[in-house]
């Protein structure tokens, strides 16, 4: 007897492709409804694209900020003309970033809310930041306040002024990396026995150190990781400078360094900051 191939698990019943297809066929395009949803799968594809776009953008910025970090270390030298061409070429490559990287992204959002797409650029706005902050202190010692840097994310476009979000979050997490670029200048220091600048460093990020313990804490998990972790590269400049202090220029150079790098620090004691 032949098998009835027909019915309600026969060959004849639609497949869920063949159903989706005679739905989507079936579909009055003119229907207001239908063309309000085609409207909102049209903002969302671009938007999705425009956030692509400014991925992209923010990770050529922080590339090639890592990349200027990198050269900034090489400053530390003797030679003062050495030290100038260096901070020259960095100071040249900031400027593009302004006046390029950073317009594109304006660019891009020109006319659309910002604060939906800060995510997209946020990894690269704090890495710009602790190269400018970087290059800033290597020249004169301080850095910009927030205020400052942000009258800079300002543009013309067909003579319409545009600006960039600049959020100051971004610039107090930036500022707690560039308190990382600090202790590698240090451990730098100590190589070429330059011991004197260590002191200055250390100063610095016991500034920095005092100004985010100020900080009231929004519940941003990030800021509490990073101020434990200048916490952490504090103590262990302290105890460098201490023993230089103490031991002078007896205790060899190696000794000092395996003091910075080690990780037998206390820094369990609490001054005040709950993360």
């Amino acid at each position: 007897m032949s098998r009835n191939r027909g019915g309600r698990h026969g060959r004849n019943k639609p497949t869920v492709g063949e159903k989706g297809r005679q739905v989507v066929e079936s579909i009055d395009e003119n229907n207001p409804v239908i063309k309000m949803f085609l409207a909102f799968r049209q903002e969302l594809d671009d938007k999705h694209d425009r956030f692509e776009k400014i991925v992209k953008h923010s990770r050529d910025i922080t590339i090639e900020n890592k990349r200027i970090i990198f050269l900034l270390h090489s400053t530390n030298t003797d030679v003062e003309s050495k030290k100038q061409v260096v901070l020259e070429e960095a100071n040249t490559r900031l400027k593009q970033i302004f006046e390029k990287n950073f317009k594109s992204v304006a660019l891009l959002l020109k006319g659309f809310d910002s604060y939906q797409y800060q995510k997209a650029y946020t990894s690269g706005l704090q890495e710009f930041i602790e190269a400018l902050v970087f290059y800033q202190y290597l020249t004169s010692g301080s850095f910009e306040k927030w205020d400052n840097i942000n009258k800079s994310f300002q543009y013309m476009d067909n003579g319409d002024s545009i600006s960039l979000l600049f959020p100051q979050i971004d610039y107090i997490l930036g500022i707690a990396d560039f308190t990382g670029e600090l202790m590698r200048r240090c451990i730098n220091d100590l190589g070429v026995g330059n011991t004197s600048d260590c002191f200055k460093t250390c100063n610095m990020v016991k500034h920095i150190y005092s100004g985010f313990l100020g900080i009231i804490n929004p519940g941003n998990k990030e800021l509490g990781r990073k101020t434990y972790v200048i916490k952490q590269s504090l103590a262990k400049m302290e105890l460098v400078c201490y023993n230089i202090q103490i031991r002078g220029s007896e205790i060899p150079k190696h000794m000092l360094l395996n003091v910075i790098e080690s990780t037998d620090v206390n820094t369990e004691d609490d001054e005040g900051y709950y993360h």
